[in-house]
């Protein structure tokens, strides 16, 4: 009976992690500003405040007010807002994928993988990728930095950095906000925040809570069932700080918690079974829900040991789980429905020293990192055992990494203008998976499972091992990397800055989460590896009408973690050898009147794979997934009413996307597979956004709308007719969506 296991069935399986991304869009690097002389944005990217333009980095610094205002309300969105920045997610809003520069997880979707852009809460790096889906509100600011941040961010920044910075207490006075609004698809948005010192100057608390729930974008026809892609979170933050005596300690208390419970991103489906359906609609009999939750508490505390030295430490815990139920076949029938679930923890340290001299400034420090995830999933594939015998594989791992780091990094005035920096840190990385094992069972989606063969541990075929309910497998992996940072910047008397940088990355190695009908297919991968060189100029021009930031970049990338699918079958994660990308990107700011502000950016990308062969073919040549050659946003922030106390702005942007692909394969196929994989891209495409803003005293309206002419376009596209399917899992990206906002301040 084992062997009617059939090959189509099993690589459906190994193939799947089906949902939808948010395709990136590109936007403008900083909030409008009504005057260009205005104070400056003050960011942390090399952990010590300075103005965005004069840091000799690639930087989009988005405040808080810009994020509503544009409608950014989640990490997933993010990307509408940053160049060459792609956001795409085998899950939609949970467990986004981010690429930077076309540095991505590629085919990759498991939950106990690094992103190779880090993500930050306050400098805290938040290990699990479900963690990264979150909502953003009550920010002071998001702080993206493209390119390798391998020395102050440390491991797993091969594509760069998100920090997310959050609101904390100013300690003077009292101050909040209420924010209330309604969309299409019946979502109700609640947001707030509200501040108060205890007292002045020493001890003050700031507690913020967001609330968001909408009906599905996708409607389902099937009678009875659930629209796909709704929308329902909770999340809050309290944040306590102290400042005793208003003297030289600083302590900053931050505890967040939040829970998701959306239905899942739903693909197109069977084409024959598309008959009379619209683009945003499908026929599922199971649409599930994507339940996530993640929680943590951090506390960074400063010593001012003096005007040019402090210390500071930054000691977090944070945790999460996924539940998801994900019908990946878009059909109504129970072709293959999948529970992913998995727990995560982690606890990090970091405690480092910043000298800030007249021509040296210097910031050192160690850090510890470990996490751990605990993963069990359930595959069930309709008629996997024959003819009308349901069954599937059931899965279970844990995986623990620890990580060890020393680092410092200088700034030395060579002359007034001139600035030499020079940074390193040395990685020690550890992994262990344990208990892993895995096995074939009959039952169908709402029944019990009843193990029929173990696949983990076993060498062979699937079905060939009997069942053994002890049996366990175990694999250690470590390596160690040196990364660091060079870079040479002038200013001129103008305050332009111009720079120039090489930069090394690192994506620590890795075990393969996805194999489980084999345990020939779980292995740890190589590190992955950046060397980045990049030349880049900001500052401020034509009397300081004129902002503007842009940037070139070369890359030698090498041993990019991908998934191959091999005899057996089996996925193995594998090294692409060698990649290539390069290119650039512009953002600027153009105050044409008081009244008008032009805000562009574009971005040019050319990320290709030198050396990569999947299942024995050759891929040399082909694009990385989810890196297209042109991005491009333009906008303008009409006031078209001013009269002192009230105001009427008017905000249309459009983005354009050039084509881009969803798997490495391009549009190449595997002789003997069927595989179509030319359908697995998304054309170029336009897409235009606006909002209208009346601000009058501390009381502001917003109407708004996204997608406005209601383009349709994939978000996701996955092989299955590789796997002897008449399909494609093709995923919508979002339709239009409007709504009005109000808010009042105190």
């Amino acid at each position: 009976m084992f062997q009617r296991v059939t090959n189509r069935a099993i690589m459906a399986v190994l193939l799947c992690g089906a949902a939808s991304p948010a395709l990136a869009q590109s936007g403008q690097q900083t909030e409008p500003q009504a005057d260009a002389n205005s104070q400056d944005i003050v960011v942390t990217a090399q952990r010590r405040s300075q103005s965005l333009l004069n840091v000799p980095l690639a930087i989009s610094a988005i405040g808080g007010d810009t994020l509503a205002e544009k409608g950014i309300t989640n990490s997933a969105s993010l990307a509408t807002a940053v160049p060459n920045l792609q956001v795409s997610s085998s899950f939609g809003r949970t467990q986004p994928n981010f690429s930077l520069r076309g540095i991505s997880v590629a085919n990759e979707f498991n939950s106990n993988q690094a992103s190779p852009v880090g993500v930050y809460i306050d400098d805290v790096y938040i290990a699990a990728r479900t963690s990264h889906g979150m909502g953003l509100f009550d920010l002071d600011r998001v702080e993206v930095l493209r390119g390798p941040q391998g020395t102050l961010f440390g491991r797993n920044t091969t594509g760069g950095a998100i920090n997310f910075i959050t609101k904390q207490p100013k300690l003077s006075g009292t101050e909040g906000y209420l924010e209330a609004g309604y969309g299409n698809f019946n979502t109700f948005k609640v947001q707030g925040a509200v501040e108060t010192s205890m007292v002045e100057d020493q001890l003050g608390v700031r507690v913020a809570v967001n609330y968001e729930k909408g009906d599905g974008q996708i409607h389902n026809v099937y009678p009875g069932g659930s629209d796909a892609n709704s929308i329902n979170t909770l999340q809050g933050r309290v944040s306590l700080r102290i400042k005793p005596d208003n003297g030289p300690l600083d302590i900053k208390i931050r505890a967040y918690a939040g829970r998701d419970r959306g239905t899942q991103a739903t693909p197109l489906g069977i084409p024959s079974q598309r008959a009379g359906l619209g683009f945003f609609e499908v026929d599922e009999n199971r649409v599930g829900l994507s339940k996530t939750n993640a929680w943590g508490v951090a506390a960074n505390v400063a010593l001012e040991l003096s005007p040019k030295v402090t210390l500071t430490s930054i000691t977090s815990y944070d945790g999460g789980a996924l539940d998801l139920a994900q019908a990946a076949d878009g059909s109504p029938n129970d072709v293959l429905d999948i529970g992913w679930k998995s727990k995560f923890r982690q606890f990090s340290e970091e405690a480092r020293v910043n000298y800030d001299g007249d021509t040296l400034k210097l910031v050192g420090g160690v850090f510890y990192g470990w996490d751990r995830t605990i993963t069990d999933n359930r595959f069930n594939i309709g008629s996997a055992l024959g003819p009308g015998v349901d069954g599937g594989f059931f899965q279970h791992y844990q995986q623990i990494r620890r990580s060890y780091a020393v680092f410092l990094q200088g700034d030395y005035n060579l002359t007034e203008k001139l600035v030499l920096t020079l940074g390193a840190r040395y990685t020690w990385d550890r992994g262990h998976y344990q208990d892993g094992y895995a096995f074939l069972f009959a039952g169908g989606v709402d029944s019990a499972m009843t193990p029929l063969a173990t696949t983990v541990p076993c060498a062979g075929a699937p079905g060939s091992c009997a069942y053994a309910p002890n049996a366990r497998y175990t694999l250690d992996g470590r390596n160690n990397a040196l990364t660091g940072r060079a870079a040479l910047s002038y200013t001129f008397d103008s305050g332009l800055l111009v720079y120039a940088s090489y930069s090394r990355g690192y994506r620590s190695g890795a075990f393969n989460g996805g194999s489980y009908t084999s345990s020939s297919g779980i292995n740890y991968v190589a590190p992955e590896r950046v060397n980045a060189y990049e030349a880049g100029v900001k500052g401020r021009l034509f009397d300081n009408r004129l902002t503007l930031s842009a940037a070139g970049f070369y890359y030698d990338y090498t041993n990019q973690q991908v998934q191959d699918l091999r005899a057996g079958p089996v996925n193995i994660l594998v090294n692409a050898p060698k990649a290539e990308v390069y290119g650039g990107e512009i953002e600027a700011t153009l105050r044409v009147t008081p009244r008008i502000i032009l805000n562009g950016s574009a971005g040019y990308l050319h990320a290709t794979y030198k050396e990569l062969t999947l299942q024995g073919v050759d891929l040399s040549g082909n694009d990385l997934p989810f890196a297209p050659r042109w991005t491009a946003q333009g906008g303008v922030d009409w006031k078209i009413i001013d009269t002192g106390g009230d105001s009427v702005t008017f905000s249309p942007s459009a983005n354009y996307f050039s084509r881009q692909f969803f798997s490495p394969f391009n549009t190449t196929n595997v002789a003997g597979t069927g595989q179509v994989n030319s359908e697995l891209q998304q054309g170029a495409y336009v897409k235009i956004n606006a909002t209208l803003t009346w601000r009058h005293d501390n009381f502001e309206l917003r109407g708004w709308i996204n997608n406005a002419f209601n383009r349709t376009a994939l978000a996701y596209g996955l092989d299955l007719r590789g796997a002897g399917f008449d399909y494609n899992l093709l995923v919508p990206a979002a339709p239009r969506t409007f709504g009005v906002t109000g808010r009042v301040s105190f």
